[in-house]
């Protein structure tokens, strides 16, 4: 931080609908000429794309989305006001199309307050042409100081289960079908106290049931909160150094009968405590089992390698992403893990505060290289406070883009004319580029993807193809602020595949990885939610083809090691492949 419904079928297609642009009128919105001049221009002679329209239109009140982040902030500078807010895309209720989960802080502990913090929201998504708020009566109403939130199905009942961090008491909800969830954490023993931020399902012991991983930021409390003081000498946010209290992160063993085990201190978590941001889980190393990252904002970054007998070491200095290339632990915020180079290794993506230059180590089998130069992201981004962030192929030619949410958390000394938001950047969206090119990525103009470029104080960014139609959504909230639903219209797209994979009780097979054969190439990418910033995303994988009309054969391994072989498939589709359980005595 800166500061001082399922088919048994292997192949489903769905249908795409066309969904209606519209404007929030709360947000900034930065002047073309103005934000061609704005920090972050690129120099040199890497000139920004200019395709030939906006790659995004924001449509969060024509798709009926109104939710705005409330912070609570009231001039008392409480730390965790200015952290929030995040969120999840899900699958509610089985039909193939995205919901949308946001969560709402409200009054931060300590404050003074004089009505009753609102509820995290519950949207529906009605066959992509609208969102309907379902919140009144589903039991997700959850009203606590929140921050982010986790998916996946717990309780091996095929229905897809919530977890949500607070500043405070966490909670676990239960979905029982039809928008309805139920609040377990009692009963699981997963209401963890601290300052909750990123969170993951994830099979930390390949027993076919999903463990749970929390992050932690801060020791906090109202009582022992500071004053600080903004560069220009003006009263602003603290960072997290100056409480000297970071917080250890809590892993919780599912025993299988709807209760969890807090087995943190036997795993070995309780050997390095940071300021816990971002969290993503993969298989670093390709020894089967799956490891877990944490990006620490202004401590060294964890990355927890799993034993496979239920205990974790943090070889993150080892590894070489602990800190940056000159040695020095950045504030490292929204994280992502994509095989960006092609060589079938996830590699690592963490993005950190202004003045600071992203972090993308590339894997390189057993550790990893600081190659943020190399790839274009050294400079792109660096005037800016980076949280939600994420890889995906927004206009489907092949190449993996990335785009980044950004808000600040110090005031700007002089305020933008446009802005009214002292904490309000512009959003980034970067194009990726070919092997040929060096995979250098390009700034998309107009800023963000959108026209005109919106100004917030962003914070999570949730990806999802909401209208089912291969162009991958993005879901900005921004602090205190509408939230921003930017709906892919990129134009010129190229061909798409989407898979959705599954296991044996219908449920998204987290982790698993698929090996997809297209075109003389080979993509390697996992079954994820958890990445981003406080966010869960959509667990499908997308596919940018080009102008490739099919794929040759997808090799699936499922986390308990199961592997199948299947194809061709057609492009334009959601392919959905599903772990089938052989015949007693079949292979």
């Amino acid at each position: 931080m800166e500061r001082r419904g399922r088919s048994r079928a292997l192949m489903g297609v769905l249908a795409s609908a066309a969904l209606t642009g519209g404007c929030d009128r709360g947000t900034d919105r930065l002047p073309a000429s103005e934000g061609d001049a704005a920090p972050g221009a690129m120099r040199g002679s890497e000139d920004p794309v200019s395709p030939e329209g906006p790659w995004f239109t924001e449509s969060a009140s024509s798709l009926g989305v109104h939710f705005s982040h409330a912070s609570g902030a009231r001039g008392a500078w409480r730390f965790p006001e200015i952290m929030g807010g995040g969120g999840a895309a899900l699958d509610a209720d089985g039909d193939g199309w995205m919901d949308l989960y946001l969560v709402q802080a409200g009054h931060a502990p300590g404050s003074p307050a004089d009505a009753e913090t609102a509820p995290n929201r519950l949207f529906r998504n009605d066959g992509g042409h609208a969102f309907v708020d379902v919140t009144a009566g589903s039991g997700a109403d959850d009203r606590g100081y929140g921050m982010g939130a986790a998916t996946g199905d717990m309780d091996g009942d095929g229905r897809t289960d919530l977890y949500i961090t607070n500043v405070g008491a966490n909670v676990l909800l239960r979905n029982l079908g039809g928008f309805r969830f139920q609040d377990i954490t009692a009963h699981a023993g997963t209401g963890d106290v601290g300052w909750g931020t990123g969170c993951a399902f994830v099979d930390c012991d390949r027993d076919g049931l999903l463990d749970l991983f929390v992050v932690n930021y801060v020791r906090w409390s109202p009582d022992a909160e500071l004053t600080c003081l903004s560069p220009t000498g003006q009263r602003d946010y603290c960072s997290p150094n100056s409480y000297s209290a970071p917080a250890p992160d809590v892993l919780y063993r599912n025993t299988g009968d709807g209760r969890f085990v807090d087995v943190s201190h036997a795993a070995g978590l309780r050997t390095a405590f940071g300021n816990g941001l971002g969290v993503v889980c993969a298989d670093f190393d390709g020894d089967g089992w799956t490891d877990i990252f944490v990006a620490n904002d202004q401590t060294d970054n964890q990355l927890w390698h799993n034993g496979g007998d239920g205990t974790f070491r943090d070889i993150a200095m080892r590894a070489g992403v602990a800190v940056d290339r000159h040695g020095e632990p950045k504030a490292g915020m929204g994280t992502h893990v994509a095989d960006l180079d092609g060589d079938g290794r996830p590699d690592l993506l963490v993005v950190n505060l202004r003045a600071q230059s992203d972090s993308f180590h590339r894997n390189r089998g057993g550790w990893f290289d600081d190659d943020t130069a190399a790839f274009g992201l050294g400079s792109i981004t660096r005037p800016y406070t980076r949280f939600g962030v994420a890889f995906h192929d927004f206009d489907n030619d092949g190449h993996l883009d990335l785009f980044v949410a950004n808000g600040r958390v110090v005031t700007a000394p002089d305020l933008p004319a446009w802005s009214s938001d002292p904490y309000a950047e512009p959003d980034v969206l970067l194009r990726g580029g070919s092997p040929a090119q060096g995979r250098r990525f390009r700034e998309v103009r107009p800023r963000g993807g959108t026209e005109p470029a919106l100004m917030a104080t962003s914070r999570g960014a949730i990806f999802a193809d909401f209208d089912n139609d291969g162009g991958m959504d993005v879901v900005v909230v921004n602090r205190d602020a509408p939230a921003h639903i930017r709906l892919n219209r990129a134009p010129q797209r190229g061909h798409w595949i989407m898979f959705r994979v599954l296991d044996t009780a219908g449920a998204d097979a987290l982790h698993a990885t698929l090996r997809i054969e297209a075109g003389g190439r080979t993509i390697v990418r996992d079954v994820r939610t958890a990445y981003s910033y406080l966010a869960a995303n959509d667990p499908r994988v997308h596919v940018g083809l080009g102008m490739l009309r099919h794929v040759d054969a997808v090799e699936v391994t499922w986390p308990d090691g199961h592997r199948r072989r299947l194809g061709p498939f057609d492009a334009g589709q959601v392919v959905v492949l599903e772990r089938t359980v052989p015949p007693d005595g079949a292979p």
